[in-house]
């Protein structure tokens, strides 16, 4: 491999994984820090680190410049982006590249290609795979908005073309809130990513989220199975599965096979994510987007298949062929992860960040707890507020969540407010247990009883009960 050295342009709990797959195929890690930083977990797993701003995101791991100064000091061959910041910007991609240095995911042509909506679209479309009824590219006006709005039906979801994350979406009842808000997504769009622009997609109800796993070399493509995420809040995922609940083998098989299409269409490098919305009532799947790097619920796939992504877009990036072909993947039991956020479930999830006074994970072959914490170490309020991911994996998913629900009972985190009571409440709900659940189930179900359970399970009252 030519990949000798690499630096992680990430921080928090994805950059200790980064660290962890890099040392385990004998690279060299460099890691980069803000101010704010500097006793994070990965700068001492690190073998170098090297600072590189102030605690503000974008003057320090948004920063390119920045970065690739670090990365030229320490002499590295490689750049691992991680996920979330600068992961997805093909001008840093770019910006790796032109520094003679290796970008650890696919090029910055391909990141600008799949990391646009529209353009995603029209790429899924040729090569077949079936997209959600909507505009066929940018909307340019309000008065198209309403013509397609008109052909599509209420309700609709208008999206910001350069949005990622569930940001940037609004759900459309009518056409009077079609009037007031395309204005303002577009604005707030160009506000939020540098790029106004906009498509409307027709809301599909009670719709689950199912995403496939895709690795490529340029020449071979591949699937690793899918993923379930349809629990979310606010469009952020709270708790992901693999496989997906109660998939048909038929879907399955589609879905996956259109995936590998889409990869295949683009000649795909590294690791990504096609992401779709599946309708279980109408047994139809559509295709939303391409995520251009490794997910944060990429632990799942790795339970049940045993694969190392992240190892493996090292590889394909140091110019190796992919060590694995499609007969060699096969499905091995059940896995769910559950993202533990310095959040507080009972005051509407307010960030929590504070200083780690204990620290108990649970041992056992089938539990993995991806995390940036150690005792003493305190958490910087500039960030995302993901502390770690509980993977916990079983020969099948009631096992599964027997097992989950056993981990989190003794999963302790002290000095912070946690979403561990969030999760011991969804393994305890007969619906998460049947699979019996969508995007939208979340909010409804802390309304309707959820944040009484969080609070009996924390041994605290509500806030609707603190008055």
């Amino acid at each position: 491999m030519s990949i000798r050295s690499l630096l992680v342009a990430n921080r928090g709990e994805i950059a200790v994984r980064i660290i962890q797959a890099a040392k385990a195929l004998g690279i060299r890690t460099v890691q980069v820090y803000s101010a704010a930083d500097a006793d994070m977990l990965a700068v001492r797993l690190a073998d170098e680190a090297i600072n590189i701003g102030p605690p503000a995101a974008k003057k320090s791991y948004l920063n390119i410049e920045a970065v690739i100064d670090a990365a030229k000091t320490a002499g590295v061959d490689a750049v691992h982006p991680g996920y979330g910041f600068l992961s997805e910007n093909g001008d840093f991609a770019d910006a790796v590249h032109a520094a003679g240095l290796i970008f650890i995911g696919p090029s910055g042509d391909a990141i600008r290609l799949l990391g646009d909506k529209v353009a995603a679209r029209a790429v899924a479309a040729k090569a077949g795979v079936p997209t959600v009824p909507g505009s066929a590219g940018r909307i340019d006006d309000l008065l198209e908005a309403r013509t397609i709005a008109g052909q599509t039906g209420f309700p609709v979801m208008i999206k910001a073309a350069a949005g990622g994350g569930g940001r940037g979406i609004r759900i459309i009842e009518n056409i009077d809130e079609l009037d007031t808000q395309f204005p303002q997504a577009s604005a707030e769009a160009a506000a939020a990513f540098g790029d106004g622009g906009l498509y409307l997609e027709k809301v599909i109800t009670k719709a689950r989220h199912v995403e496939v796993q895709i690795l490529g070399d340029g020449e071979n493509f591949i699937h690793c199975y899918e993923r379930e995420c349809s629990l979310q809040r606010r469009r952020q995922k709270v708790w992901e599965e693999a496989p997906a609940v109660g998939l048909p083998a038929d879907i399955r098989a589609r879905l996956c096979d259109s995936a590998v299409a889409l990869a295949r269409e683009v000649k795909y490098r590294g690791a990504g994510t096609v992401e779709y919305l599946y309708d279980e009532d109408a047994g139809a799947f559509y295709f939303i987007e391409v995520n251009t790097r490794i997910q944060v619920e990429h632990p799942v796939t790795e339970m049940i298949t045993g694969i190392d992504l992240v190892q493996e877009m090292i590889r394909v990036a140091g110019g190796e062929k992919l060590s694995v072909r499609q007969e060699d993947i096969s499905i091995g039991g059940h896995a769910i992860e559950c993202r533990i956020n310095a959040e507080d479930p009972l005051r509407g999830f307010q960030p929590a960040p504070g200083t780690i006074t204990a620290l108990d994970v649970p041992g056992a072959p089938q539990i993995r707890f991806d995390t940036m914490l150690y005792e003493g170490y305190t958490i910087p309020p500039f960030y995302d507020s993901l502390l770690g991911k509980l993977i916990v994996h079983g020969p099948d998913r009631r096992a599964c969540i027997a097992n989950l629900s056993d981990a989190l009972e003794k999963l302790s985190i002290g000095g912070v407010s946690t979403t561990i009571a969030l999760h011991r409440a969804l393994t305890g709900d007969a619906a998460v247990q049947r699979g019996d659940f969508h995007t939208r189930f979340l909010e409804p179900w802390l309304a309707a009883g959820g944040e009484a359970k969080i609070a009996a399970l924390s041994g605290r009252e509500t806030e609707g009960q603190n008055g």
